[in-house]
């Protein structure tokens, strides 16, 4: 199988992740904090090396502000329904994914905050100075998604962090596509909140991921339990991590995204998205010479992630998707990818795109078979028309 389908989760991982996930269960079978005996030393010894390994990979000052969670739609929702209160104004854009959007608009609905959108322009990119255009008195967080999971669009996150911290206003950014592909430095852009996932660019499993809280704000834990401090008290502990970690983390994944983090490190991110971005362009460059295909990207050079999302005259994007894994073995996605409201920018909310995401593991042989495949598949559906 050929696997264009990264930005929905890298495939496949690294030997060493996948040996981290297969020992992990007999290194690592104990609670962290919870026993006064060696097992429980040594998961809580490897949990604190993948903290402060993610404290280090985005430069976040203090370790324990590094929290772990189950993905970046957790940490979206924590930080959102944690941090919010009733009257708050939120500044947010027209490319964020539903698990930001929809606990945006949810409280919205029932009367707790107000919105103000961000649009971005018709290739997926915001404007810094829109997000300042939109702040009032009341405006108590600003949200960003870094790069887009559907067309591959790049936010200027420094420059929008340092509107929000020059308005004193909390930055919170969703870089569940970026972490991994891209330099992510919490204080020099000004992050107050990073909501990130391991199973992308990371390249680690899923069902792990964290929430970066800045030590200039606090938030309300959405599940509250054992934590293995203060257990004699009602109260959750307030300090971090504890605060919001309650019941047993997923040590596996864990142990499996430490392992992730050392592949991303030994590569180097500027030789991942370097690897990455040289097939995207080449798929590009391939997919726009072909007949009936529209591709959406814009014309000059902007920043990127290796995401192309594409339509096919007279083809439904679903069936294209079914006849690439069916007659050809390449995965792919079709559909809003979870993200209406960019598909909205785009113009293909209707029709939805076909999304091709580059990883490390992919070759030229794979490009070159992925765009063969298209322009058979345009072929059908020039002949269709007439």
């Amino acid at each position: 199988m050929i696997f264009l389908d990264n930005a929905a989760g890298s495939w496949p991982k690294p030997p060493q992740v996948k040996e981290a996930l297969a020992l992990a269960p007999e290194k690592y079978g104990a609670n962290p904090g919870r026993g006064a005996y060696r097992m429980s030393f040594d998961t809580s010894r490897m949990v604190l090396e993948c903290r402060t390994a993610l404290a280090e990979f985005f430069n976040v000052p203090a370790i324990e502000r590094i929290t772990f969670s189950s993905g970046a739609t957790e940490s979206a929702n924590t930080a959102i329904f944690g941090f919010l209160n009733k009257g708050d104004h939120v500044i947010y854009s027209s490319m964020e994914h539903n698990a930001v959007w929809r606990p945006l608009v949810y409280l919205e609905s029932i009367g707790t905050i107000t919105l103000s959108r961000v649009n971005a322009d018709k290739y997926g990119y915001l404007k810094p100075e829109d997000f300042e255009a939109l702040i009032t008195p009341k405006t108590r967080l600003i949200v960003c998604v870094h790069a887009s999971n559907v067309c591959g669009s790049v936010q200027p996150i420094a420059q929008i962090g340092a509107i929000a911290a020059a308005h004193q206003i909390p930055f919170l950014v969703d870089c569940a596509q970026s972490a991994g592909l891209f330099d992510i430095d919490v204080q020099q852009m000004n992050i107050s909140l990073l909501a990130f996932a391991g199973h992308k660019s990371l390249y680690g499993p899923a069902g792990i991921g964290g929430l970066y809280v800045s030590e200039a704000i606090s938030i309300k834990p959405l599940v509250l339990g054992g934590t293995g401090s203060h257990s004699d008290q009602w109260q959750q502990p307030e300090y971090y991590p504890d605060h919001l970690e309650s019941g047993s983390i997923n040590t596996v994944g864990i142990s499996a995204l430490k392992a992730s983090l050392g592949f991303v490190c030994d590569k180097s991110i500027a030789e991942i998205y370097g690897h990455t971005m040289e097939l995207s362009d080449l798929l590009a460059e391939k997919l726009a010479a072909i007949r009936g295909v529209h591709l959406y990207l814009p014309p000059e050079k902007r920043p990127r992630a290796p995401v192309l999302s594409l339509t096919i005259d007279n083809v439904d994007c679903a069936e294209a998707a079914f006849i690439l894994d069916s007659d050809y073995q390449i995965a792919v996605r079709s559909g809003l990818h979870c993200t209406p409201l960019a598909h909205k920018s785009l113009g293909t909310f209707e029709s939805g795109s076909l999304r091709f995401s580059v990883g490390w593991f992919n070759t030229a042989s794979d490009i070159e078979t992925a765009a063969k495949a298209i322009a058979a598949i345009a072929k059908r559906g020039y002949i269709a028309s007439k």
